[in-house]
């Protein structure tokens, strides 16, 4: 039963949640909480620069049609989905869950679980450090780029959306590269307090998990949304997520990727990154309209968890299996 339990992060998260929804930060009180959010965001950029190693992406580097088709996967094929979802729009949502979706379509792929579940079922673990990281690099520049194309942001539509891309850079990829150059000096303390760190980062994203949602609260977020409203999302996140798996799946497969690729591709062209995609949209989109937005990636999050555990052990035992069996 433990595979369909949520973790201990995903309850943090609807613990947070639930304190948004009965003490929403107002006043000033809410102004001291965005002035912390902003600095949880920058450390938890820079902390992922800082973990970032030169070596791993050296050593991936040369999977690099692997590494195409899983940027295709996470910046093509998703947003495709993701639009096809609003347009069609199965279920009666509000039009701003399924923005949610098109948001969530776009974003790029998680690093930890994708690396850690293609090491469980046995995959390519440096081709998928090396993709992971560099959709998370490159989701910065690209996912503000089709949150303008495909989105309503903030900001001018005549600059090209320019000033959002500045904002995200400015917040999001200073700090990550920041990080990054600090390695010589931080690369063994962090090796040393991973899991201290790890903690860090899980906190930031809480704190802007409260902002947003506290500020939802305070426009009726759940008077929108219901019990009901939330099964729907769960339901469409399965589906997205089972489409997603079978179409990688079958091209890992036409192109001739051996085991250990294909695996790679599953695992790192089908993840969402909460951590970006948090403080992302708490850039990109009014304040009023954040927490509304997030729930599908929340809802997804948990999914995706649940969904590539099982899988991921799945490829292993089908690896531990003798041939004539």
């Amino acid at each position: 039963m433990k595979r369909f339990l949520p973790d201990a992060f995903t309850l943090c998260l609807l613990t947070t949640v639930l304190l948004a929804s009965i003490l929403p930060a107002k006043g000033e009180y809410a102004v001291a909480v965005g002035y912390i959010t902003q600095a949880a965001i920058a450390l938890l950029f820079f902390m992922h620069g800082a973990k970032l190693s030169r070596q791993a992406i050296v050593e991936g580097s040369s999977q690099w049609r692997l590494h195409l088709v899983v940027m295709l996967s996470t910046f093509a094929l998703f947003p495709v989905l993701g639009l096809a979802l609003r347009a069609w729009a199965p279920l009666p949502l509000p039009d701003t869950l399924y923005s949610g979706f098109v948001y969530l379509c776009i974003l790029p792929a998680t690093v930890q679980s994708a690396i850690a579940f293609t090491s469980i079922a046995g995959g390519n673990v440096a081709a998928a450090v090396c993709s992971a990281s560099a959709s998370s690099l490159i989701g910065i520049f690209i996912s503000p780029l089709l949150a303008g194309t495909l989105m309503k942001v903030q900001g001018s539509a005549d600059a090209g959306h320019v000033e959002q891309v500045l904002k995200v850079m400015e917040q999001l990829l200073l700090p990550f590269v920041l990080g990054h150059l600090s390695r010589p000096w931080t690369a063994s303390w962090i090796e040393k307090h991973r899991k201290w760190i790890g903690k860090t980062d899980q906190s930031s994203i809480l704190l802007v998990v409260y902002s947003a949602f506290s500020e939802a609260v305070l426009q009726g977020l759940w008077h929108k949304v219901g019990v009901v409203a939330l099964l729907e999302i769960l339901v469409l996140c399965l589906a997205l997520l089972a489409v997603v798996l079978v179409v990688n799946t079958q091209v890992a497969r036409r192109l001739g990727f051996n085991r250990a690729d294909e695996i790679t591709l599953v695992f790192c062209g089908s993840k969402k990154s909460l951590a970006n995609g948090i403080p992302m949209a708490n850039i990109l989109f009014p304040a009023a309209s954040v927490g509304l937005l997030i729930l599908p990636l929340m809802l997804f999050h948990q999914v995706q968890i649940m969904v590539c555990a099982y899988l991921a052990r799945r490829y292993r035992e089908k690896a531990l299996v003798p041939v004539s069996a």
